[in-house]
């Protein structure tokens, strides 16, 4: 394999980790724990696993013989930074406790378990993906681990290789399935632990004790960098206004880090849009007033960031998506009756003419464009496929007709030229950070520890990220503490809680304190590439949604 010069560098790396996992290391066990919520049900459903104990791993302990154990180890949904130091941290842990001990990688995700494609990972195999990204040791896929018919075969499995313990690498979901089947092989007496780590560059898996998930500091870095550049361009050509839409579904937390960051005119906050019931149209007539008095002063250009689930959380758009997944469920009439048709047109009339009186006007006022992918194929859970969805290009599409009726009536003269951008897979398999090459070596050395100590149904967790690497505190939490009851499919089903942007947290009041100035002047930042050597206050920073959260800015 040819490597550039950065990656033969960047190998050579050794990632910093808590004093704590550097030296003999004694276990703390701490306070039983409950679910954030629907306690009864989590713990009717989960009696092997729930109310388990906070643990803390500190120096101090006495080294111990380890008897031999195998692990198995998954890499599950998306790619994110720092998965391969996840694993390479795994691997050295594992090592460290006993050198017969085995690591087998089960190849593309948890499909991987259940039909038996596994690979060990020896030393020169592990060597060769330290400190780089992407999920391509082993692969990753989206294969949910729900059926007692999946748990068995993997079973059979880890009996077949000796396999002690599996460590889930991956998000919210891909985490409740590992709490899932570690009750499971609980209620079986199967001898067989599960150990999670928290994983996703959306930002969405946080709570009390997971300070952030690996991956999101690189992904934020490295948008930022080209929301940046695309910033320097704007201001330098000083006529387009650039509309970027940025990853996350669920949550805005990328949007409002890449915004801290950089400093754009405009960022929108899909929480905020929620908890305000904005309507479309009051949304594009705000980035109208912004773009108009950007103009007035002389700044007929600018950059506005939008979320990718943004669409999802407006309400009279929130309510179309919902009525058109039932239209075009799998199965039903009306989807075949839809599939049947030929033309766009066709469609497009019949889905006006099936949907309910509000949303059907709803979907014809919409860019045929934006309404036809709207009708795209929905995804395995049956929802529409927002990433699909060209918000951005609909924002533009919306703000050039508002302002071509505000010429009309000669209230306006604004010269309005718009290029839209997404930024996604842009992200997702970037060289970690130090930060994350750091943060997810020593999630598979605390992995490893609770592993050895014969714990299950927990997640591995490190905290007081702010702080020098070295005073990082190293845990274990329990899975079912993050968890509540939610719809799923129709059913109300256990899951782990998603963490939305809190409007009356402090990364979210600071970017509230400065947007009004932003969006008049011209306060671009430009962050550059992610710095791998040089000083500590540029290379080794946390996010600053982290600092904020910390109150260390």
């Amino acid at each position: 394999m040819t490597k550039s010069a950065l990656q033969k560098e960047r190998a050579k790396y050794s990632p910093k980790m808590p004093k704590a996992l550097q030296g003999n290391v004694k276990i703390v066990i701490g306070k039983n724990t409950e679910s954030v919520a629907d306690q009864e049900e989590i713990k009717r459903i989960f009696p092997n696993t729930y109310g388990m104990p906070l643990v803390t791993f500190e120096e101090g302990g006495v080294p111990e013989p380890t008897p031999v154990m195998n692990v198995g180890v998954i890499l599950s949904g998306g790619q994110a930074p720092g998965g391969h130091n996840v694993i390479s941290g795994l691997f050295d842990g594992l090592q460290k406790l006993n050198k017969e001990n085995k690591l087998y990688g089960f190849l593309g995700g948890p499909s991987g378990l259940v039909s038996h494609k596994y690979l060990e990972l020896t030393a020169e195999i592990v060597d060769e993906y330290r400190n780089t990204g992407g999920f391509d040791i082993i692969g990753s896929g989206r294969t949910k681990l729900e059926e007692e018919e999946q748990y068995d075969k993997g079973l059979e499995i880890c009996k077949a290789l000796n396999i002690k313990a599996i460590v889930v690498i991956g998000g919210d979901d891909s985490n409740t399935n590992a709490c899932v089947l570690a009750e499971y092989y609980l209620q079986k007496n199967s001898g067989i632990q599960v150990i999670g780590c928290p994983k996703t560059i959306d930002g969405d898996l946080k709570n009390e004790m997971i300070e952030t998930s690996f991956g999101f500091d690189t992904a934020c870095k490295v948008y930022s960098e080209l929301i940046g550049n695309i910033m320097r361009d704007a201001n330098s050509a000083k006529k387009y206004w650039h509309f970027i839409k940025l990853m996350g579904r669920s949550a805005s937390h990328i949007g409002l880090e890449c915004a801290l960051q950089t400093q754009p005119n405009v960022c929108l906050i899909s929480e905020e849009v929620a908890a305000k019931e904005q309507t479309l149209q009051q949304i594009v007539d705000d980035l109208v007033a912004v773009i108009s008095n950007r103009a007035a002063h002389k700044e007929n250009f600018g950059v506005a960031l939008i979320p990718e689930g943004l669409i999802e959380f407006i309400p009279e758009m929130k309510a179309l998506i919902a009525e058109l997944n039932d239209l075009l469920a799998e199965g039903h009439a009306t989807a075949d009756a839809f599939n049947a048709l030929v033309t766009d047109d066709e469609k497009r009339e019949y889905v006006i003419n099936h949907l309910a009186n509000e949303t059907s006007k709803v979907f014809k006022s919409l860019p045929k464009g934006i309404a036809k992918q709207l009708t795209l194929d929905r995804d395995p859970h049956g929802n529409v496929q927002v990433s699909r969805i060209e918000t951005e290009r609909l924002l533009i599409e919306m703000v050039e007709k508002r302002l071509s009726v505000l010429k009309k009536q000669g209230e306006t003269r604004v010269k309005f030229s718009a290029l839209s951008h997404f930024f996604g897979y842009e992200g997702r398999c970037a060289a970690p950070s130090n930060f994350d090459a750091d943060y997810c070596y020593s999630l598979g050395q605390t992995a490893s520890l609770l592993i050895a100590d014969g714990k299950s149904g927990y997640m591995a967790s490190i905290q007081h990220t702010t702080a020098p690497s070295e005073e990082w505190i190293a845990t274990g939490v329990p899975i079912t503490m993050m968890m509540n009851m939610e719809r799923r499919h129709g059913h109300m089903k256990p899951v782990i809680q998603k963490a939305l942007v809190r409007l009356d947290d402090a990364p979210f009041k600071a970017f509230a304190a400065n947007r009004a100035a932003w969006a008049i002047h011209t306060s671009y930042v430009y962050p550059g590439p992610i710095q791998y050597w040089g000083p500590s206050t540029v290379c080794d920073a946390a996010t600053k949604t982290l600092q904020l959260e910390q109150g260390k800015i």
